[in-house]
């Protein structure tokens, strides 16, 4: 078994729970009956503050990998707002430095809206970047820390109160599977916003190319007619593929040699009139 500094904090101080009196382990349990619920009311503010924080960085990192300032402006907004809202729950953590942090992403990503070049943006972006991984290590050092304060705030000089923090031990542990799933669930939602969202694009694209290969055929046709020429009305190429799984670029290719498949009849239609 791997052990943390929680492990190793815990394994120094807890004794055996046969060695504990009657009138002891009664008086603990009433203790604990009262202070835990106010540390769990604390840890579950700071869990969701995590959550966000996590949503705001995986944001801000599709921002930076960003071909064009349209989606960096799109994932450093969601960025920004997830930032906003951790700041809600992180007021209630005691955590100072993690504040401080989250104010200047919110204070560098709301420059990112008013950019015009994409340079810019993603020089925001990059800055918010870095100041988003700092805070969620930030909050997971200051989550810690708050632990081991509980701990050295719950010991007692006689060496035998240690022993029920056993029980802290295994809720702590708990705590962290939870955190766990919890990142994980939201990177599985992420990706799968993100090939809607990819998807959503693609769809866009294709009708961007359908509408600009109409309007070149009625316009091609319009002046071979106004040229009198005997000519065979062009007709719009046979469009049966699907392309909506094929990668941008592929996309971008197949629908560029459609159009130039249709410019190319259209000027041999053209050379041929009198």
């Amino acid at each position: 078994m791997n052990y943390t500094p929680k492990h190793m904090i815990f394994n120094t101080f807890v004794t055996p729970i046969y060695d504990l009196n009657p009138n002891f382990m009664k008086n603990a349990l009433q203790f604990f009956f009262i202070i835990i619920p106010i540390i769990m009311l604390g840890q579950t503010k700071c869990d969701d503050a995590n959550s966000y924080l996590v949503s705001a960085y995986s944001h801000v990192k599709n921002a930076y990998e960003s071909n064009n300032i349209s989606h960096l402006k799109y994932y450093a907004n969601r960025s920004l707002e997830s930032f906003k809202l951790s700041r809600v729950n992180l007021k209630d953590c005691n955590c100072d430095e993690v504040l401080e942090l989250n104010q200047k992403g919110i204070d560098i990503l709301a420059k990112v809206e008013a950019t015009t070049t994409f340079e810019d943006g993603r020089f925001f972006v990059n800055r918010a970047r870095k100041i988003g991984k700092e805070t969620v290590i930030a909050l997971d050092k200051c989550s810690f820390s708050t632990a081991s304060e509980i701990v050295k705030n719950l010991s007692d000089p006689d060496h035998e109160t240690l022993s029920v923090l056993k029980q802290e031990q295994m809720k702590l542990n708990e705590q962290q599977e939870a955190l766990k799933r919890q990142e994980q669930e939201i990177k599985m939602k992420l990706a799968k916003q993100k090939e809607k969202e990819l998807l959503l694009k693609k769809q866009q694209l294709i009708s961007s190319y359908k509408l600009v290969i109409s309007s070149n055929l009625e316009t091609y046709n319009q002046t071979l007619t106004l040229c009198s020429c005997d000519h065979t009305k062009l007709i719009t190429p046979k469009l049966t593929e699907d392309v909506s799984t094929k990668t941008i670029d592929a996309i971008k290719s197949y629908y560029t040699n459609n159009l130039k498949e249709l410019a190319s009849n259209y000027l041999s239609e053209l050379n041929m009139c009198n």
